[in-house]
């Protein structure tokens, strides 16, 4: 079928004013899904709010706080530079609504900073103190006042599963586990996997643990629920969790206009990232030479496309006109950009960007935008960005938005969608389409991934051992096994963390140490077993049955060489499992660049970028403590990986093909068509164990294509052993957990053990 472009008038919205605003007079101008939040959550356990985006879902959260007034609550934003705008909105909250609560932002940086007069200077030991007593870090806080932390998901996720460092990870678990009787979580609809089961975690374990019994309040703030988490939650609520679910546009009087109508353009994307550039650029301009009192946006995912489109509209001669909102840009560049006619953006306005602009139009902040849609969830957040009228005098001049959809939407039915049936013609179709599904959350929670719940299950068993609540452990995780899914049992699981453990613990320790304390180690023997059934099989056999018992190896670990190459072993098992306990997602960390000719920066010069983006794009010295950007490549590279394998051919294939592992001697390679570029050794991508899985281009082609398509990438690997090179296909970290979960090739894990979902 004809991919022809569609067009669509998506009709205006309305929300209901509060019919009983006295109910909840500390929210100016309140609305009825605010009201209906702050009540039902009087007796359900977990409200959900499902009104559109800039309608007010923040205070209706925060309107929670009124149920226990003197009691802890925690405010998880989706971005730092949410977290900061959040924690003004709570702070006023606070005073609007008499509350005695401190609001503090509690990012990263923002823990670091926290002063270390009173207190030790780590993060976590600052970070447990405030939990236990804000006063303890805080001169302006009193000794029983309530603290309102606002912190992001990866906080949250090491604070929850026990991530921080051994000092300090029981005491942070403990403090967020019990400390707080209001829990909020925005914008939870573009949570990736790792922070939905982590959210999941933290559910389950309220309801086994009884603190829903005991008065716990969670709000879930998001416009665009996920399928997958919609029926995780029920399965909550089939276990006895008490669910509200408020529609903030069920009513229908007391209407007032929150966005205006949307004449939407949807378009396949193209395949030439060239081809598509010029005629975004060319929309634009347009735009901009015809209308120039309107105010635009083009949001895309992809860094490099919105900075490619960055030169091509300063060519044209716009760039006094436009402004860069994207993960690298620093707060100065961001409140610049704000103010300009034609906003370019990468997904980082998806969460909670207001678009805000002073002085206030009388009409929309925007009128028009520019965007692509890798799935629904994006497509409705960044259709609700445009046309925001609520509060304004003028709400009935139509707004416009051209959608870039993938090609295969047409193809799955989306030519026949009814183009006069507007918003809900629109929705049915979308939720019909296959390439707009996010199937990862659900390969996710199937894969070998299920490891990370039972990490702070085995904590928990651990600190509860011969104590009452011990029973819980086995029945918190057949909730969230009945909430995620998976076919292990408890024991399996058990056991697997605990093999697990003892690699990370052997990996750490001298040989010294070793040789003398295997066998006391935590978790020793168990890995021990392990790795004896991996080098010796029929040995394993043996210490299976009782034939023989794990003393008779004493003498054997006495030898230097058998000794280093179990610790090796240990050292390869636990990197290969780290991507999963890691909220990092990216290879390697990312690296201070300056940016002296604004390639990626509209007026600051230092940022924090990627190093394979650096790498893809740009050319670069070495200058000081910083990376210079001395120019953009003239055509972007090639990145790949070189591996030295001390082995033939066959024997990497049987041993090391098809499997979750880590890899040594691995280096980055880039180059344009045949010819190999030297580049700069960078200390950043220097590491001696490279986790992931290596698998052939040629009989996984389907499973690549669809991987790339979610925006998993993975990079070609020539592999040279001792009798020749071959090139294979290598999917890094986290990745390579995934790739496990398609199913499309079985994959063994670093045990040997084939992966059951």
């Amino acid at each position: 079928m004809s991919n022809q472009n569609l067009v669509i008038r998506l009709e205006p919205r309305s929300i209901s004013a509060c019919a009983s605003p006295d109910k909840i007079s500390f929210i100016k101008n309140a609305l009825q899904h605010q009201l209906d939040v702050f009540e039902q959550s009087q007796d359900a356990d977990i409200t959900l709010d499902l009104a559109p985006t800039g309608t007010g879902k923040t205070k209706a959260g925060l309107a929670v706080l009124k149920h226990q007034p003197n009691n802890s609550a925690v405010y998880i934003a989706s971005t730092n530079a949410l977290i900061e705008q959040q924690t003004e909105a709570a702070k006023q909250f606070v005073r609007d609504a008499n509350l005695p609560h401190v609001v503090k932002s509690a990012s990263a940086k923002d823990i670091k900073s926290w002063s270390d007069d009173k207190v030790g200077r780590r993060s976590g030991e600052k970070l447990y103190n405030v939990l236990r007593n804000p006063a303890t870090i805080f001169n302006d806080v009193g000794a029983n006042t309530p603290i309102f932390l606002v912190t992001n998901p990866d906080i949250f996720y090491y604070a929850t599963f026990f991530a921080y460092n051994n000092l300090d990870r029981g005491n942070i678990a403990a403090g967020f586990y019990t400390k707080f009787s209001t829990v909020i979580f925005d914008e939870f609809h573009l949570y990736d996997a790792k922070q939905l089961v982590g959210m999941l975690f933290y559910l389950a374990y309220s309801h086994v643990f009884r603190f829903f019994e005991n008065g716990r309040k969670v709000v879930l703030l998001t416009a665009t629920p996920e399928p997958a988490c919609e029926l995780a939650l029920q399965n909550l609520k089939q276990a006895g969790v008490k669910i509200a679910i408020i529609d903030g546009e069920a009513g229908n009087t007391n209407l007032l206009p929150s966005q205006t109508a949307v004449n939407l353009e949807l378009r396949p994307k193209p395949d030439s990232k060239e081809e598509w550039l010029a005629e975004l650029a060319a929309e634009v301009v347009q735009r901009f030479r015809e209308r120039p009192d309107e105010n635009g946006a083009v949001i895309l995912d992809s860094l490099d496309n919105i900075n490619c489109l960055s030169t091509l509209l300063r060519q044209q001669g716009l760039g006094d006109d436009i402004g860069r909102i994207t993960g690298p840009a620093p707060k100065k560049d961001r409140q610049r950009a704000m103010q300009c006619k034609i906003i370019l953006a990468t997904s980082t306005v998806d969460v909670g960007f207001n678009f805000e602009r002073h002085p206030e139009p009388k009409r929309q902040n925007l009128d028009w935008l520019i965007f692509s849609a890798r799935d629904r969830a994006a497509f409705w957040q960044r259709i609700g960005r445009v046309g925001r009228v609520l509060g304004k005098s003028e709400t009935n001049i139509d707004s416009e938005a051209i959608a870039y959809l993938p090609a295969n939407a047409w193809n799955e039915g989306l030519t026949f969608l009814d183009t006069t049936g507007g918003r809900t013609a629109l929705k049915e179709v979308l939720d019909t389409l296959s390439c707009l599904d996010k199937p990862f959350l659900t390969a996710y929670w199937r894969s070998e991934a299920s490891l990370e719940i039972v990490r702070p299950l085995s904590e928990f068993e651990e600190a509860l051992q011969n104590l009452s609540g011990a029973e819980l452990i086995p029945k918190l995780f057949e909730t969230l096994q009945s909430v995620l899914g998976g076919n292990r049992t408890w024991e399996d699981y058990r056991y697997r963390i605990k093999v697990l453990r003892g690699a990370e613990n052997i990996a750490k320790e001298s040989l010294e140490k070793l040789k003398k304390d295997w066998k006391y180690i935590k978790g020793g023997q168990a890995f021990v077993r392990t790795y004896i059934k991996v080098k010796s099989p029929e040995e394993s056999d043996d210490l299976q049955a009782g034939r023989i018992t794990l003393e008779a190896y004493e003498d054997v670990f006495k030898e230097h060489e058998i000794l280093a190459e179990l610790k090796e072993f240990a050292e390869v098992f636990s990197t290969s499992y780290t991507p999963l306990f890691s909220f990092r997602y990216s290879l390697f960390e990312s690296l201070p660049i300056r940016d002296p000719h604004g390639l990626l920066l509209d007026e600051s010069e230092e940022t924090q970028i990627d190093p394979f983006h650096l790498l893809r794009y740009y050319e670069f010295v070495q200058n000081g403590d910083f990376i210079e950007i001395k120019s953009r490549a003239t055509a972007a590279y090639k990145l790949s990986f070189r591996m030295r394998c001390y082995k033939t051919r066959q024997e990497f294939v049987n041993t090391d093909l098809n499997k979750l592992t880590a890899f040594k001697n691995c280096t980055v390679i880039r180059s344009i068509g045949e010819a190999v570029r030297p580049t700069l050794e960078l200390q950043a991508l220097s590491r001696y164990l490279l986790p992931g899985v290596i698998i052939c281009p040629r009989t996984n082609a389907a499973a690549l294509f669809q991987l790339r398509k979610q925006g998993i990438i993975s990079y070609p690997i020539n592999i040279v052993c001792d009798n020749g090179e071959k090139e294979y296909e290598f999917l890094a970290g986290l990745s390579g957990i995934l790739t496990m979960a398609m199913k499309f090739k079985q994959l063994r894990l670093p045990d040997d053990e084939v992966l059951i979902v």
